[in-house]
Order: structure tokens, then sequence, then C-alpha cells
């Protein structure tokens, strides 16, 4: 090929991107977030079930699970890896973060993925009662962030802190989701949401599962300066009133274009 001609073609190309830049940028993809405090398992029914638990969320098929109250090698759960259980059960990724040492093993949250994390961070939060935790896993297009926030106001404050002191540089949407153990309306979620949208749906109770009266379960997304956010497609409360003490929430979203 004439050197001429190769000059022609990159003039050419050059052009084709400076007029239809759009064309060429990475298309906005769709995501399905979960986030379920399982109870380990247990229901309504105080029966421990893996496999109920399990199908409540394959029936959602989310991209990535936030999971709550779940145990690892504990006694009361016969030395398993109840989030390992899961992942296999669902083919997900589990990548697991424990809160407290308890009966013989640990007991924290979770998140169940379909595609492995790329960074993983585990942080301890404030708890009178027990000791919290967050876990951050940074995926290819976002972030989503497990937590199970204390029963006190003033530890939930104190870990909004240092949450958004984790998440702040991301460079991506951030998520949030877990059992908060806060109403909409109670100053902390209104302080909350400050810094996050809530995506989930606010006006249905999650807990208790079989009666629900009580909107205490997230998703949300960092809110970052001048940049827009995830359009959400849908959000509800899935109809689980006896696998678990919680109901699941989901939300569909679109993420904005990179």
């Amino acid at each position: 090929m004439k050197t001429s001609d190769m000059i022609l073609k990159t003039i050419i190309c050059l052009l084709i991107l400076a007029v239809f830049p759009a064309a060429f940028a990475s298309s906005p993809r769709k995501v399905t977030l979960m986030s379920y405090n399982i109870r380990n398992g247990v229901g309504m029914d105080n029966v421990r079930d893996i496999d109920r638990t399990a199908s409540v969320i394959a029936t959602v098929a989310p991209d990535a699970v936030a999971v709550e109250e779940v145990d690892s090698v504990t006694g009361r759960s016969g030395g398993a890896y109840v989030l390992g259980l899961l992942a296999e059960k669902l083919g997900m990724h589990a990548t697991y973060a424990p809160a407290i040492d308890y009966d013989g093993g640990r007991y924290g949250i979770g998140m169940l993925s379909r595609r492995e994390p790329l960074t993983v961070k585990r942080l301890q939060l404030p708890g009178r009662e027990e000791q919290r935790t967050i876990l951050i896993c940074e995926f290819e297009d976002y972030v989503y962030c497990a937590t199970h926030l204390s029963l006190t106001e003033a530890d939930r404050d104190a870990s909004l802190k240092i949450i958004l002191d984790a998440v702040k540089d991301a460079g991506k949407p951030v998520f949030l989701a877990g059992d908060f153990n806060s109403a909409p309306d109670e100053p902390f979620m209104l302080n909350f949401r400050q810094s996050f949208t809530v995506l989930s749906d606010i006006t249905a109770p999650t807990f208790p599962a079989d009666t629900p009266v009580d909107i205490i379960d997230y998703i949300t997304e960092l809110k970052r300066p001048g940049v827009r956010g995830a359009k959400v497609l849908s959000a509800e409360v899935v109809d689980a009133p006896t696998q678990s003490d919680h109901r699941p929430i989901v939300v569909k979203l679109i993420l904005p274009a990179r």
C-alpha cells in the first residue's frame, strides 16, 4: 500500500471518529442487583433450608447479590460454608466478609456474583451490639458493596463516614446495598440520602417477611457530582414470605455509558 493511501485512510478514520464518537463508545449495559438478608437460610417457620434460599435467588437471576446474615463453618450450620453452598447451587462466585466469630466459625455478609470481582475490600464498621463490616466488590462496569449496619444510630452515622471515604475515588458507579436497620424517614437515612440515591422501592416494606411492615433493606447508588446515575428500569420486593425473616429486594438498571 502506498504511503499516500495509508495517510488518506488514517485521515478518513479520524474524521469518522470526530463526527460519530457515540458510535464507538461503549454502549450502556443492563444489570440486575439484589439484596437479601437470608437469616442464614432459616425461614419464618424456623427451618433451615439453603435450597429454598437458592431458589428465591434463582427466580431473579441477578448479576450480583448482597447477602446478609450468613455463616461460615459454624456449629449451627453443620460446619458448612453457607455462602459457598449457595454459589455452587446458583453457578455464581462467592465472596465472604466475616463480621464476628460465632459458634466455632464466622458470621457476616457476602456477595454472590456472576462475574468474579476484579478487586475486593473488607472494612470493619462500628457496632455496639456486634461488630459490623462492609464488603466492597469491584466489577468491570461498577462497584457493588454489601453491608449490614448497626442497630444503633450513632454507629450507623460513624459507618457512613467510613463508607464514603472508602468509595469516594472509585471512578465508576458505586452501589451500596443491605440491611441498614433504619426506616426511610429516620434521621440516619435522611442524612444518608444526601450522599446516596435510593434505587429500591421505599414504599414497599420487607420485614418481617410474612407480614412486612418495616422498610429497612435498600439498594442505593453513590451520588457523583456532574455524573449521571444509573437508570432504574424496575424496583421490586420479591414475594418470598417464608424463606427468611426478610423479603429480598431487586433493581434492574441501565448503567451509564462509559
